[in-house]
């Protein structure tokens, strides 16, 4: 966990930690960084152009019309010694290339999933998995649906028993709210464990 020792009028200054919120294209990633931020969220969505026709796959989200270009940023404070700095991921394919630059520093990472197309977010998989960066996976429920228990979904993407995999709705804060701590859980578990540190390059 990052830490810190810096005292403001004789109190620690609370513990500061990045998180990532990753997954394929259009899967609810600034929907996440939005519903949990208690800052407005910094985003660079910009809208779907015909530079992305034959490339970016809208199969299933055929209503989607904004795409992450850079990142999504926000804030959320879980207690008094703990802070949260999330930086969402750019979906498509061709913006991959600053995952590398985002993950410095991270300590984590959020999965999310979109059920309907669940291959969308391989990629993500296999980039934490990689880098032995700590994540959870959160089922994001279009339309509040949920067809497949976590366990099904574990096994479908064959993810080891010690990731969990949370049932979640990225527009509700309380839900998003409730991964980010099972995140944080698995990371004082990892540090327990004498494992897992800051990715650095």
């Amino acid at each position: 966990m990052a830490g810190s020792d810096q005292t403001v009028n004789g109190t620690s200054a609370p513990d500061t930690v990045k998180i990532l919120i990753a997954g394929g294209f259009g899967v609810g990633k600034t929907t996440l960084v939005g519903s949990v931020s208690e800052i407005v969220p910094l985003r660079t969505e910009e809208p779907l152009t015909a530079a992305g026709l034959g490339i970016d796959d809208l199969d299933g989200i055929e209503q989607k019309k904004a795409t992450t270009v850079a990142l999504d940023f926000g804030r959320i404070t879980l207690s008094r010694e703990l802070i949260l700095y999330l930086f969402g991921t750019p979906g498509q394919q061709r913006f991959w290339f600053m995952w590398n630059d985002l993950a410095i520093g991270a300590l984590g990472a959020v999965v999310l999933i979109d059920v309907r197309r669940p291959e969308s977010s391989f990629a993500a998989i296999d980039f934490f998995e990689r880098r032995d960066i700590p994540f959870v996976v959160g089922v994001n429920g279009f339309h509040g649906e949920h067809p497949y228990e976590p366990d099904e979904i574990r096994e479908a993407l064959a993810l080891p028993e010690h990731t969990p995999v949370l049932l979640c709705d990225a527009r509700d804060r309380e839900s998003c709210r409730d991964v980010l701590i099972a995140l944080i859980d698995r990371l004082i578990a990892t540090a327990a464990s004498g494992g897992g540190s800051a990715h650095t390059a």
